[in-house]
């Protein structure tokens, strides 16, 4: 073998490595995103930039805590009907179609064509949702929110009375007059959340863990 072609491949074997490696960290550790939508304000802002972390979900497989603010991949449809609502079955509809292992490579790893939702838990496996007078209730007690600018409403027209299945969390936005969240679509199974927010890191003057 050739000096020039050892070399060839030794750099080959490099990038293989280094690809290997950075799908590794991104798909299981953390991976920095841009706020792209206002359905957080007013705790995150759009054009904001974070550190999600995957290791929480993905290797160590913990369910996210109430008040946490996760991404998850959006549902096949954003938005059920009342004539499609199965109450007793309150699970968001995924119904992604793959025609091979590589289409599916690209999508659940490459997240090419993939879209995300970022929001936050509200409530949790077992707990009784109720949204009514404007406010949350869990378990018939009114969900203190300091989150949430004054005077903000929540209403649901669709998912505003029922229990959140097992293994499934219910999250909304904290802008709720403009967020399409779990009250449009329903619950998000556990095996479809992708992170936790971690860190903002832009702006400089915001930097730091985000509640």
């Amino acid at each position: 073998m050739t000096g020039m072609k050892k070399e060839i491949i030794e750099w080959g074997i490099c990038i293989v490595i280094a690809v290997v490696v950075g799908l590794f960290l991104k798909y299981f550790i953390g991976v920095p995103t841009l706020v792209k939508s206002t359905s957080m304000e007013p705790t995150l802002i759009e054009k904001q930039r974070l550190i999600l972390n995957r290791a929480s979900v993905r290797i160590a497989r913990q369910m996210p805590k109430r008040g946490e603010i996760i991404t998850f991949e959006a549902p096949t449809s954003g938005e059920v009907s009342l004539s499609q609502v199965d109450i007793n079955n309150p699970v968001a509809k995924y119904n992604y179609p793959f025609s091979g292992i590589f289409s599916k490579f690209v999508y659940h790893v490459l997240e090419i064509g993939k879209q995300s939702y970022i929001k936050r838990v509200i409530a949790l496996p077992g707990e009784h949702v109720q949204i009514k007078n404007g406010k949350v209730y869990i378990n018939e007690k009114e969900l203190d929110e300091p989150y949430l600018a004054n005077n903000v409403v929540t209403r649901s027209d669709i998912y505003s009375d029922f229990i959140v299945p097992e293994n499934c969390i219910f999250a909304m936005g904290d802008n709720r007059e403009n967020s399409r969240d779990c009250r449009a679509f329903g619950c998000i199974p556990f095996e479809k959340i992708e992170s936790v927010v971690w860190i903002r890191f832009w702006p400089f003057n915001l930097f730091g863990k985000v509640e």
